[in-house]
């Protein structure tokens, strides 16, 4: 992609969700993200009706007057975004790619919490960790995110979600909010999460959060007659005959079953999830998942 045109795309992907991230900022984001206990501010004189257990006796000592020290909320947090970079990602039918879709809300995490002064970081991922930006503040921070989430070209073409919540859990030495942005796509050959217990133990370093972006065509298969298709990420090739009534509903049943999988395995750990389909508005349901 060249310099200019890759300028144009960023530009136009700011401008956008920096105005969706205020929309979501005012709405749910600050409250659904509180800071992470009370931190210090002063010591002032006691006044009627203060707890006596905020009393700071060695200022009362020294003034022999009663003081109490004064707690504010540790508004600032970490925002982590795991980004999908896979090649299944590139798949699309509903006006751009479930990679366009993931970047753009990506894109509004990033904006939302840095409006509200926190700091972000983003890992891309494939079957590796392609590329780690760890946090920081800033808009030249942000924008050289939003860069490589548009311009990154991934080094594999598979899907290994337990390697990233694994760098993860050993990158990030505090606790941190995370953002798991994928189409979720990485099962076994029964169509249950390979990543289990790399989850087991990023549950325990981050607050994370399932954001599974979906192509509508990747629920059912239409009838089209005989499709030559190919597995984006293995490069395997299968002639299907589309026409076959079995064929179409034992498709749909697997896809059904990932993602019934992928749902239990996460309410296993307390995880909050959201699906968004390409062809439907994700500020809702970004908002939905900030109430749960």
């Amino acid at each position: 992609m060249e310099a200019s045109e890759l300028l144009k795309k960023v530009r136009k992907i700011e401008i956008k969700t920096k105005a969706l991230s205020h929309q979501i900022f005012a709405g749910e984001y600050h409250s659904a993200f509180k800071g992470r206990g009370m931190a210090f501010s002063e010591v002032r004189e006691y006044q009627w009706g203060d707890d006596v257990r905020s009393m700071d006796w060695n200022v009362t000592a020294r003034l022999r007057s009663p003081y109490v020290k004064v707690f504010e909320e540790e508004r600032e947090l970490t925002v982590v975004l795991l980004v999908d970079v896979s090649r299944s990602g590139l798949f699309g039918t509903s006006g751009g790619t479930k990679r366009d879709r993931i970047a753009e809300i990506a894109a509004v995490l990033a904006f939302s919490a840095s409006i509200n002064n926190d700091k972000v970081g983003a890992l891309f991922f494939s079957d590796r960790v392609e590329k780690f930006i760890p946090p920081k503040k800033g808009r030249s921070h942000l924008l050289h995110i939003i860069r490589e989430m548009l311009e990154l070209q991934p080094e594999s073409d598979g899907t290994d979600i337990g390697a990233a919540l694994q760098f993860l859990s050993n990158a990030m030495k505090k606790k941190c909010n995370a953002f798991l942005l994928s189409d979720m796509l990485d099962v076994d050959a029964d169509g249950r999460p390979r990543y289990e217990d790399a989850l087991k133990v990023a549950v325990n370093r981050a607050d994370l959060s399932v954001i599974r972006v979906l192509d509508p065509r990747e629920r059912e298969i239409p009838p089209t007659g005989l499709v030559h298709i190919k597995d984006s990420e293995s490069g395997n090739g299968y002639w299907v005959n589309t026409d076959s009534a079995p064929v179409r509903r034992k498709y749909a049943e697997w896809f059904f079953e990932v993602g019934k999988n992928e749902q239990a395995l996460l309410r296993r750990y307390k995880v909050n999830s959201v699906d968004i389909p390409t062809d439907c508005d994700y500020v809702r349901s970004l908002m939905s998942l900030f109430k749960s």
